[in-house]
């Protein structure tokens, strides 16, 4: 910040010093007891301006720009589990569908030979149920071994597990789906088709890319980036204002929704999550955003930044101690806009600088 300033007080500088009125011997500058005294008759006192600071309310807005999301829980990716031919499709880009609704129909070998697995363990676990009640009715007539009674319940058990396995594979793949005998692939959440690449008759792999994908979008997120210094006036649930281009009137508000744990040590900035509504759906993912965080207001002095001057590192403002009576004063600084500058120490209400005109007395020793 401080390289900014210098760069518009030496600018300011350059400018002024060329146009410097030129001074006889009565009307120079003096410099006398820390005090610089400037003759009535200099031309110089003419040029200078001042004002009285005093404390002012000042809101330490943060603008940062971000990127529409949609939020990961309310997207999904569609693919096929397996490799197959698609036999029928069921929705249309832009159609609203509920969890569960059926999207698109495959056939696929994979999928058969999941219902298989599923029937042939059934009838072997329903196999080896009889064996075992049969044991247990010898056993209970003195008929039967107990080892065979007991090799039987192990296998029983054993068939009962590898049925329960092949009956929750084939309810991921929604067993349930009855007609011609192909996978019903089935909306996995509620919203909206926004993308849909699937023709009916074509042939796909179990690793292609998803070919359908569904968004519930009344809500998203924006991801942004908050500078490490500035992360200590942010906290999860503060409102903040939204800007799009595509929308330049429009007031958008939302909630910093998270706040990442690490610092993204190339940029010294820290990933935030803003929530925002969209019932409309007029904010896409993809589009950018300007986010603008507004902490809490404090009571500080601001003054000009033609008020301020600077030599070396220091900074400093001209005060007027008496009649055309001017000292130095160093000061330290916080934020800087093209206009004003945050004073932190150094000034305090009831002083008054110099605003303009500071800059001729840069040669003064």
């Amino acid at each position: 910040m401080k390289r900014i300033i210098l760069s518009i007080i030496t600018l300011f500088a350059i400018s002024c010093k060329d146009n410097a009125p030129q001074q006889n011997k009565e009307e120079e500058i003096t410099f006398k007891n820390n005090q610089v005294i400037i003759p009535e008759s200099s031309p110089v006192l003419k040029k200078i301006k001042t004002i009285t600071v005093s404390d002012q309310e000042y809101n330490h807005d943060i603008t940062s720009v971000g990127t529409i999301e949609a939020i990961p829980n309310n997207y999904a990716e569609i693919a096929s589990p397996f490799s197959g031919r698609i036999t029928k499709a069921f929705v249309n880009i832009g159609q609203k569908v509920s969890a569960g609704s059926p999207l698109f129909e495959v056939l696929s070998s994979g999928y058969l030979d999941v219902q298989k697995e599923y029937s042939d363990a059934l009838n072997e676990a329903g196999l080896a149920e009889k064996k075992y009640k049969r044991q247990q009715d010898l056993v209970k007539h003195g008929l039967g071994i107990q080892k065979e009674l007991e090799e039987s319940e192990t296998e029983f058990k054993n068939k009962r597990i590898s049925l329960t396995n092949a009956s929750t594979a084939l309810k991921i793949y929604n067993s349930q789906s009855k007609g011609s005998g192909g996978l019903i692939v089935r909306a996995p959440i509620s919203g909206e088709i926004i993308s849909n690449k699937i023709v009916t008759g074509q042939y796909l792999r179990e690793d292609a890319e998803p070919v359908m994908i569904v968004a519930e979008l009344s809500k998203v997120w924006i991801s942004g980036e908050v500078k490490e210094k500035d992360l200590r006036f942010i906290k999860n649930g503060d409102q903040v204002s939204v800007k799009v281009n595509t929308y330049p009137d429009r007031a958008i508000t939302g909630k910093v929704y998270h706040i990442n744990d690490w610092v993204d040590e190339a940029t010294r900035s820290i990933k935030v999550l803003i929530q925002c509504e969209n019932p409309d759906r007029t904010l896409k993912p993809g589009m950018f955003a300007t986010i603008t965080y507004s902490t809490d207001s404090e009571n500080t002095i601001i003054i000009p930044t033609s008020a301020l001057m600077q030599k070396d590192d220091n900074q400093y403002v001209w005060i007027k101690t008496g009649k055309n009576q001017f000292m130095k004063r160093n000061i330290t600084t916080a934020e800087a806009s093209e206009k004003t500058v945050k004073i932190t120490s150094g000034l305090k209400s009831g002083d008054e600088i110099m605003t303009t005109g500071g800059i001729y007395l840069l040669d003064v020793k």
